[in-house]
């Protein structure tokens, strides 16, 4: 591999106004994230230190190793949500170092709305089951909970009992799950603690039953006080559904660190074991290169050698399919394998694209898809060149290949071009966006002008007139239903990825990420659909 140079002039006017517009962005997306970290109202967050309580995000970081790396995830999730909780839900969660193991860790944010779980958290919970599952990753869940939101039930109910059953087969895999009960763990909820392979329970705190003293007397006449029915103390000396009973939050904490400690070992395909070097280029300068306006183009690769350790890759075929970047490289000393857009996807850019997949299989390499196209070329002359199959091609390879998939989206990511780079649907292990993607069927202004030539065409067929005034206003409706829709706030809060993150902040992300997939045995497929030549 060689370092490559950028041709970026930082002091030019064009680079600067890109700098200042994306900047913009990223200060949206602080001002979501910053409302992300509200854990409840004032009053909740009183009545909890004054029970002597620790919230939500102080349990993580006392949970975690001290001074380490922390991926949280999916923190925007549902904020777009009118009948939601806020956003990320009710719940922060994230990989993070636990004596030294990684692992998965959920916490229910009590001082939010109770813990309960609201429609976005019922998908975030079975988003972060996925990942544990694909990543082997031990699950520590940190538990205050009343269980599903009442009003929500309808839509909740089925993602909740999905998640029990992943808890069960990652169980059934020698995937652990630990839960930490620090409050209450109520109806369904009861089942987190209940279906785990180690149950930690605070003394004189934890509350688990699937039926509260009210219901109870509503159901069986039967009088019956919190600890009678599921009290730590209870749990832990009479029904044992306590593994372990702790004095306090503290105590409770320092237990599941122990019982990490106590798990099977992970077997890690590879370890970095080179003295890394960073990029030879800021970080910061990607503000001024990705693309704050979509209709600008960039070459991938001033992206890239600002992510890359030491600037540096060895690319492949690069003259043939200009429109598609592939590239050997290392991500903080872990070897990856890159496919990034250059602009839209030609029939020779797929093929080289699904060759470019094969090696990757054949090496037992991660593939990291990084996205800015429209999609596939059309026009009659693609058509009858057979950018289909060479689409195709592209698609079985994605869909066949076994080594582990991390997506970024960097600009535009639409119609069967995201299928074919790992989009969401392709169930890649981590999938983040910058705060300028948008995504979808295709552009508002296409998919608007679509309809207006169908609607014309429908007219003419009919021998109609078009009445321009109504056409109009339908066409602008849905231009801006489009666009709406094509925003990454909109994906970010229908879980289309991961995390909205900060360009500055990719190398990070791509780095645990990287960490995370190489945790466990890599090994590439053989075996693909038909390809259509």
């Amino acid at each position: 591999m060689r370092p490559h140079k950028s041709t970026i002039k930082t002091t030019k006017a064009s680079y600067k106004d890109n700098y200042a517009e994306m900047e913009k962005l990223v200060q949206e997306l602080q001002q979501h994230l910053e409302k992300s970290k509200s854990q409840g109202t004032e009053a909740s967050i009183a009545r909890a230190r004054k029970r002597g309580k620790f919230l939500a995000r102080e349990r993580i970081a006392l949970l975690l190793d001290k001074d380490s790396s922390f991926l949280e995830l999916m923190p925007l999730a549902g904020m777009t949500h009118q009948s939601g909780f806020g956003p990320g839900g009710t719940t922060v969660a994230g990989i993070g170092y636990v004596n030294n193991r990684l692992c998965l860790v959920n916490a229910n944010l009590g001082t939010r709305k109770g813990g309960a779980v609201d429609y976005a958290t019922s998908l975030k919970i079975l988003r972060l089951g996925e990942m544990a599952l694909e990543n082997k990753l031990p699950t520590i869940n940190l538990v205050e909970s009343g269980g599903a939101n009442l009003p929500d039930q309808d839509r909740v109910f089925n993602n909740y009992g999905a998640s029990f059953r992943e808890m069960s087969r990652r169980s059934k895999l020698g995937i652990p799950t630990i839960s930490v009960v620090f409050g209450n763990a109520t109806a369904g909820g009861a089942y987190v603690p209940g279906m785990s392979d180690y149950t930690i329970m605070q003394k004189d705190a934890a509350k688990v039953f699937l039926a509260g003293p009210p219901l109870v007397k509503m159901a069986t006449n039967e009088i019956a006080n919190d600890e009678e029915l599921g009290g730590a103390n209870m749990h832990s000396r009479i029904s044992g559904v306590a593994d372990f009973l702790a004095e306090d939050e503290q105590d409770a904490i320092s237990i599941a660190r122990d019982v990490v400690k106590t798990l099977k070992p992970a077997t890690p395909h590879a370890t970095p074991t080179t003295p890394v070097v960073s990029p030879r280029y800021s970080a910061d300068e990607l503000l001024g290169i990705v693309p704050a306006n979509l209709k600008r183009a960039v070459d991938v690769r001033e992206i890239l050698i600002r992510i890359v350790d030491n600037s540096e890759f060895t690319e492949f075929k690069t003259n043939y399919g200009i429109t598609m970047v592939c590239c050997w490289t290392k991500i903080n000393g872990y070897p990856v394998a890159v496919i990034a857009n250059n602009g839209v996807i030609f029939a020779e850019a797929a093929q080289k694209a699904t060759q470019f997949i094969q090696l990757a299989n054949k090496s037992n390499t991660p593939l990291l898809f990084v996205h800015n196209t429209t999609g596939f070329m059309v026009g009659k002359r693609y058509e009858q060149n057979g950018m289909i199959n060479s689409g195709a091609q592209l698609i079985h390879a994605v869909s066949g290949s076994t080594v582990p998939h991390i997506s970024l989206l960097i600009g535009n990511s639409y119609g069967a071009g995201n299928y074919a780079m790992c989009g969401r649907s392709f169930q890649p292990r981590f999938l983040f966006s910058f705060p300028n993607v948008q995504s979808g069927v295709m552009g508002a202004e296409q998919l608007s002008g679509v309809m207006e030539i169908v609607k014309r065409q429908s007219a003419a067929s009919l021998n109609k007139k078009v009445n321009e005034k109504e056409l109009k206003k339908v066409k602008d409706a849905m231009y801006q239903d489009a666009k709406q829709k094509a925003s990454v706030w909109h994906a970010t809060s229908e879980l289309w990825d991961d995390g909205v993150i900060d360009p500055r902040d990719t190398r990070k992300y791509l780095s645990m990420s990287l960490a995370t997939v190489y945790n466990d045995r890599i090994e590439g497929s053989d075996a693909f659909g038909v390809f259509r030549m």
